[in-house]
C-alpha cells in the first residue's frame, strides 16, 4: 500500500506541473550525476587542503571539532559554488552522451518529442542548480567566509592585509576630507595629518596636527600639537593647542584591509561598501564592481554550458563519448580563459564592468544557440 501510495504521489506531482515520466527519468539523471561529481570532487579538494594544512593544524594545537565545524564545514559551500557550472556541465556530457549511444534519444525523438520540448527537464535542473548556487553565494558563503578566513588567521597563517600607510587621503563625509603622511597598525599613530571642511564648494575650515592618536578609552582620535583654522567669508580665525579630543567618521580598521574582503558580504552589503568606497575617493572600485557583476552573472554559465553540453552529447559521433567529453571539456575551459580574460579589460578600463563581465555570457550564449542548431532533430 505505502509502494502504491508513494507511485501515486509521484505521479500526482509529475501531472501538477505538467511534467512527463520522461521529464522525471532525465532530471533525476541530471541532478544524480551532478551530486555525485561535485561530492567527489570536493572531497579530493579536502584531502589535499587537509595534506597541506596539517602541519599548521598540528603546530597551533588547533581541536579536530574546531577543523571540522569551524573551518571545513564552511569551506565546502565556496568551492561548490565554484565548481557548480562546471560539474552540471560535466555531468549533462556525461549521462546524454550514454542515453545517446544507447539510443534513447533518438527513440525520444522519433516519439514526436520535440528537440526543444526534450530540453525542459535540463532547463529545469539548471534551474535548480544556478538558484542554489545564486542563494549559497549571497545568503551562506559571505558568513562561512568570515568563520573560515578567522580560522585562518588564528590557526594557519595570517591573510593578506592592505596597509595603507602612505599618503593617505580620503573623503570620510561629504564635504569632509581627510589627509595623513604616513599611520602606524601597530601603535595606531597618525603623523602629518590635515583634515579640511568644504560647504557649497568653499573652504570652511581645516585642521593640522603634527600627530594623531587612537585612544582606545573613549574610542576617539586625540590630536597633539594642533591648529584650527576658521573661515566665514572675509573673517578667519586660528586657535592652536597642544592636545585635543576629536571625533572623525574614520577608524583605525580603515587603515587596513583584507584583499578578500568582498567575499565575506552578500549584495546588499556590497552594494553598501562600494558606494561607501566611491564617496571616500578609493581606486579600487573597479574590482569590487567586478565581484558584484560576477555574483549575479556566473549561476547564468550553468545554463550556457547545460545547453552546450546537450548539443555537444546529444548526438553519436565516431570517437565515441570520448571524443564528445573532450570537445565539451574544451569548450568549458575556453569560456572559463575567456571569463578570467574579459574582466582584465575592465581592469584596465577598456570596458564598462558589466559588459566586461557579461561579454562571456553573450559570446557562449551565441556558440551554444548555434551547436543547438545543428544538434539532432
Amino acid at each position: 500500500m505505502e509502494g502504491k501510495n508513494d507511485t501515486s504521489f509521484r505521479y500526482k506531482i509529475v501531472r501538477f506541473f505538467g511534467l512527463k515520466i520522461l521529464d522525471i527519468y532525465v532530471i533525476r539523471k541530471f541532478l544524480g550525476t551532478f551530486l555525485l561529481s561535485i561530492v567527489l570532487i570536493l572531497s579530493i579538494v579536502v584531502i589535499f587542503d587537509l595534506s597541506e594544512k596539517i602541519d599548521d593544524f598540528l603546530e597551533s594545537g588547533a581541536k579536530l571539532k574546531v577543523i571540522m565545524f569551524d573551518y571545513y564545514l564552511n569551506f565546502v559551500p565556496y568551492f561548490a559554488v565554484l565548481f557548480s557550472s562546471l560539474f552540471a556541465f560535466i555531468a549533462v556530457i556525461y549521462f546524454t552522451s550514454r542515453m545517446a549511444y544507447n539510443t534513447e534519444i533518438i527513440a525520444i525523438l522519433n516519439s514526436g518529442m520535440s528537440f526543444r520540448r526534450f530540453l525542459l527537464p535540463y532547463l529545469i535542473s539548471a534551474t535548480l542548480i544556478a538558484s542554489v548556487s545564486f542563494y549559497l553565494s549571497d545568503q551562506v558563503i559571505p558568513g562561512a567566509n568570515k568563520v573560515k578566513l578567522d580560522f585562518e588567521e588564528q590557526y594557519v597563517k595570517k591573510r593578506p592585509i592592505r596597509f595603507k600607510a602612505k599618503d593617505f587621503h580620503r573623503q570620510i563625509e561629504p564635504g569632509i576630507y581627510v589627509y595623513l603622511h604616513s599611520y602606524s597598525n601597530v601603535s595606531k599613530v597618525g603623523y602629518q595629518f590635515t583634515i579640511e571642511k568644504f560647504e557649497d564648494g568653499e573652504l570652511v575650515s581645516k585642521m593640522v596636527a603634527d600627530q594623531i592618536r587612537w585612544d582606545t578609552t573613549v574610542n576617539k582620535w586625540r590630536a597633539r600639537r594642533y591648529y584650527i583654522r576658521t573661515i566665514d567669508g572675509l573673517n578667519e580665525t586660528i586657535v592652536e593647542g597642544k592636545q585635543i579630543d576629536t571625533t572623525l567618521a574614520m577608524h583605525p580598521d580603515d587603515f587596513k584591509m583584507r584583499l578578500n574582503i568582498v567575499e565575506t558580504m552578500s549584495l546588499k552589503e556590497l552594494d553598501i561598501f562600494i558606494k561607501k568606497q566611491r564617496m571616500q575617493g578609493e581606486t579600487n572600485v573597479t574590482s569590487y564592481q567586478i565581484e558584484r557583476h560576477n555574483r549575479i552573472a556566473f549561476p547564468f554559465s550553468t545554463f550556457i554550458l547545460t545547453l552546450i553540453g546537450v548539443a555537444v552529447s546529444s548526438r553519436k559521433m565516431r570517437g565515441g563519448i570520448g571524443l564528445q567529453i573532450a570537445i565539451g571539456v574544451v569548450l568549458c575551459f575556453t569560456y572559463i580563459l575567456f571569463t578570467q580574460f574579459s574582466k582584465q579589460f575592465a581592469i584596465g578600463g577598456l570596458l564598462p564592468v558589466m559588459l566586461a563581465v557579461w561579454l562571456p555570457n553573450i559570446t557562449y550564449t551565441i556558440i551554444a544557440l548555434f551547436l543547438m542548431r545543428m544538434a539532432p532533430r
